[in-house]
C-alpha cells in the first residue's frame, strides 16, 4: 500500500483491519470478477476514501470505492 493522501490514511485507518481486508478483497475486475486489490494506494474522495491499484489475478487496473468512513 502507497499512501498519497494523508486524509485519506486517516480515514482508512479508522476502519479495523477486518473490515480494511474486507474492502481489499472484494474489488471488481472486469477480466475477473470479484478479486483482490494489490500494490494500490489510498486517495480522499468526497464520498469517502478511493483505492486503486491492481487485480491480484491478471494485473489490469482496478479501482475500489469505500464510502463514508
Amino acid at each position: 500500500m502507497s499512501i498519497i493522501d494523508f486524509e485519506a490514511a486517516q480515514k482508512w485507518s479508522k476502519l479495523t483491519k477486518e473490515v480494511q481486508n474486507m474492502f481489499i478483497n472484494n474489488v471488481f475486475c472486469f477480466n475477473c470478477g470479484e478479486t483482490t486489490i494489490v500494490d494500490y494506494s489510498i486517495i480522499n474522495d468526497e464520498m469517502g476514501v478511493v483505492l486503486t491499484g491492481k487485480c491480484k489475478t491478471c494485473g489490469e487496473n482496478v479501482t475500489r470505492l469505500v464510502e463514508d468512513i
